[in-house]
Formats: structure tokens, C-alpha cells, sequence
């Protein structure tokens, strides 16, 4: 949602989306504390008319199905596929030189494929597991060899998914449930509220809006997204923290709507059922598990409020001291992510 209309490539102004969820998760912290509540205004002041550098040329396309591609991000090697959710864009994953995880992987001896599930117009019939069987798999037998598969958030849940049926050589999860069970039974109520209210209206639109997601991963830590806009407003404009917060949250804000169906499957079959946990999630006819026939290993952030650490899959597992965003693009991510999975990745 922008404040004004969009005329330079180089200055947008931006707002949260949706904005007036976040003036209203402002006034209720002016009650309490209006010093907080007027600096996080003037953060938000400063993060619309933040500078942003052109968009970033798409990188070369190494396989295509449908509206989902692999692309070239560098390194050499046994090849490495980075999966992101299907909620947020992939750019997560390649965000800044300094805490890039595609190009950290890139130097630990791997190709590195990004992968971008597309818009989401083109996939609107597909439900999660559909995203796995009729996208996923198909990309990954394009690459002709077993890959190493890494995946983000429900990234890495789809990830174990497919590694149930596709040869791959290992797998890595950054901050992926596979227990849904394990969540706060006051987040998962919060989640099926919101799901009665919206899934009518979402199943007319065909998607369900960014804007309801958005707004229920704020309500997960509201007092959390005032203040971040408040200690956005203490930054010196145009350094590198002030750069990664703008880039940061105009990837909350870009995320494509989620197809109705995955959206169904996802909050009904997974949240709701814990059909993955339960060993009742099917793909490509099977039922699959978390225990893989491959290395695994799982990232957990130990404050993590959108994939708490006890809902990760069974195996062994690295606990970061990051949050869910943080820990694959905090300022310590050099040492706390890219290192021991560098170790995890040696052939």
C-alpha cells in the first residue's frame, strides 16, 4: 500500500501493509506509552520516504514449470536449491551482499539455485501439496542429479515433503514447523478465528489476501512491530541497518496472495489437523514423515513466535538466538546460520 502514487524508480512511498492495522496497533501502545508510539510515527515517516536502490535484474532461469523457476544464483558445484515460503518472495533468501544466504552458500562449494514459486494468478488452483507435486518435484528432476535442499519457514516443511519422494542428497530447515500440534494453543485459536472471518470472503477472491496474513502475523507480537519502527527511527538514513530494514520490510509488504486452496491446506489441513505431525499428510500418494532417509539438519530460532522451535521436524538441530526473520538475516547470521551449515553442506 503506498501513501502516495509511485512516480521514480529510485523513491517510493511505502507504508506497512496493512496500515491502518498498524496505526491501530500505534494508538493502543500511545495509551500506555506515547514516547514509543510517537517515535515509531516517525519511523514510519522515515521508512515511506526512504530511498530504494532499482529492482535488481531477475537472475538467468536454469529450469521452468508452469509458473515456477529455478534461478541461478552462483557457485559451483553439487547443486544446492533454496526453497522460501510460499507466502513471502523469495528475495529473503538474496537480501543484501552482507547477509546473503544464497551467496554464503554459493561459497561453500555449491550451484545455487533460488526457487521462485511465480505469481500467484498462475497457481491458483494449487493447494500446498499440489505446489510439491506439480511445481517442486518436477523442478527438482529437471536438474538431472540429487540436490541438497535447503528450505525457509514453510519452505523447509515442503522441502521434507518432497525429499519423501525425490532422490536429494540432504536437507536443511531454517525456521520450518512440521509439528503444528506444538503451537500455542492461544496462536492457534487466533489463527482459526481469523480463518472463519476470512474464509469465505478469500474463497470469492480465488486467494487470501497479504494483507490478512500480514495482519495475523502481527497480532502474534504486536507491542514488537510498533517498536521496530521506533528503533528504525533512532538509524542513521542510508546506513547499512538503515538499508536492511527498508529492504526487510518492503519484502513483508510485497508478498503475493496466497491461492485460495493452499490457503485452505495450510490453515485447515496442517494448523488445524497436523497432518504432517500426525503422518497423515500425503504426497504423490504416500504419506510423509520427517524422518528422511538423508542428513538432516534443522535451524530453530529461539524466538521464534511464526514457527516456535518445539513444531520443527524430528533430527538434529541447531537453536539460533535470532528471531524467524533474524536469523537468516541479522547482522550475526555470518556466524550463527552461515557457519554450521557450511559444515552441514562439506562433501
Amino acid at each position: 500500500m503506498s501513501l502516495v502514487p509511485e512516480d521514480s524508480a529510485l523513491q517510493h512511498e511505502r507504508a506497512p501493509r496493512p496500515l491502518p492495522l498498524f496505526l491501530e496497533l500505534v494508538r493502543n501502545v500511545a495509551a500506555r506509552d506515547p514516547a514509543l508510539a510517537r517515535a515509531s510515527l516517525k519511523g514510519l515517516a522515515a521508512y515511506s520516504e526512504a530511498t530504494r536502490p532499482p529492482p535488481a535484474a531477475p537472475r538467468a532461469e536454469v529450469a521452468r514449470i508452469g509458473p515456477a523457476t529455478l534461478r541461478d544464483h552462483q557457485g559451483s558445484g553439487p547443486p544446492a536449491v533454496l526453497i522460501p515460503s510460499l507466502i513471502n518472495p523469495p528475495s529473503i533468501l538474496d537480501l543484501d551482499p552482507d547477509v546473503s544466504l544464497a551467496a554464503a552458500v554459493a561459497r561453500m562449494g555449491r550451484r545455487v539455485l533460488l526457487l521462485d514459486w511465480g505469481a500467484a494468478r498462475d497457481r491458483a488452483d494449487l493447494d500446498v501439496t499440489g505446489h510439491v507435486e506439480t511445481l517442486l518435484l518436477p523442478l527438482l528432476d529437471a536438474l538431472g542429479e540429487p540436490p541438497a535442499l535447503i528450505g525457509y519457514c514453510l519452505g523447509g516443511t515442503m522441502a521434507i515433503a518432497a525429499a519423501n519422494v525425490a532422490p536429494v542428497e540432504r536437507v536443511a530447515t531454517l525456521a520450518a514447523p512440521w509439528h503444528f500440534a506444538r503451537y500455542p494453543d492461544d496462536a492457534r485459536a487466533a489463527l482459526a478465528a481469523m480463518w472463519r472471518e476470512s474464509r469465505a470472503p478469500a474463497q470469492l477472491l480465488g486467494a487470501l489476501p497479504m494483507e490478512v496474513l500480514q495482519a495475523a502475523f502481527w497480532s502474534l507480537d504486536p507491542q514488537r512491530t510498533v517498536a521496530k519502527f521506533a528503533e528504525f527511527a533512532a538509524l542513521e538514513p542510508g546506513s547499512g541497518k538503515a538499508c536492511r530494514f527498508v529492504a526487510l520490510e518492503d519484502w513483508a509488504n510485497e508478498g503475493e496472495p496466497l491461492p485460495f486452496p493452499a490457503a485452505r491446506e495450510l490453515i485447515e489441513d496442517l494448523f488445524a489437523a497436523d497432518r504432517p505431525g500426525q503422518g497423515r499428510w500425503t504426497i504423490g500418494g504416500g504419506a510423509v514423515a520427517d524422518d528422511l532417509p538423508v542428513r538432516t539438519l534443522h535451524f530453530t530460532a529461539a524466538n521464534d513466535r511464526i514457527a516456535p522451535a518445539a513444531t520443527a521436524p524430528a533430527g538434529p538441530a541447531i537453536e539460533i538466538a535470532s528471531g524467524h526473520v533474524g536469523m537468516v538475516v541479522g547482522g550475526k547470521a555470518r556466524d550463527t546460520l552461515h557457519a554450521p551449515l557450511a559444515n552441514f553442506l562439506r562433501l
